[in-house]
């Protein structure tokens, strides 16, 4: 299915494709790859000084899309920028090996189809600022544990506190109780033991 494209679009763009090209396609992607959004110049010296096989047609291919954004487009060469770039795959030539005890194995002879798109780089939109708000400040008050603590959880803590009772006041009133008890215990066998002497 062919894509559309607007027509603002198309006239900022030129593009330029090469078919059939005797290379593998992953060859020829590790060249795209290398000039994709760079400005036209920079490209022309990356593929100039890469020593790869895909760099000659790669760079063919880009020549031809800056003269299609010159002449059918008017666009300025100094402007340009490699918007896009991809490799895609080809037919597979299938050629074969003559081998030993009569055998043959398969040989595949890769093509590609390598396109450029060179424009004009897209205009950066720059939303409109906020004004700037006052921020509110909290005063904060630290536990005892160390941890900041506002003054609605300080109170809340404290009243905590004062509602229920310390581990270390129940044991004291504990400990009072059963020496309450014991004291009583050993009054009562006092008086037991002084009755019988009487008696």
């Amino acid at each position: 299915m062919a894509r559309k494209i607007q027509p603002h679009a198309q006239a900022q763009e030129a593009i330029a494709t090469a078919k059939y090209i005797r290379m593998s396609p992953t060859k020829a992607r590790q060249m795209v790859d290398l000039i994709r959004g760079r400005q036209v110049d920079e490209a022309r010296r990356v593929l100039k000084f890469t020593p790869r096989g895909a760099a000659l047609p790669v760079g063919k291919v880009l020549e031809s899309a800056i003269a299609n954004a010159e002449h059918n487009r008017g666009l300025p060469a100094d402007e340009l920028v490699v918007v896009r770039a991809w490799a895609d795959e080809g037919p597979t030539l299938k050629r074969f090996r003559p081998r030993a005890q009569g055998r043959a194995t398969r040989i595949r002879k890769r093509t590609c189809h390598i396109s450029v798109v060179v424009g004009r780089p897209a205009e950066e939109v720059r939303l409109p600022e906020r004004p700037a708000t006052k921020q509110t400040t909290r005063r904060v008050r630290k536990d005892t544990a160390g941890k900041p603590a506002t003054k609605k959880s300080a109170k809340a803590s404290s009243e905590a506190t004062e509602a229920t009772p310390t581990k270390t006041s129940k044991k004291t009133t504990a400990k009072k109780t059963t020496a309450k008890k014991t004291t009583a215990k050993k009054t009562t066998a006092k008086k037991k033991t002084t009755k019988k002497k009487d008696s």
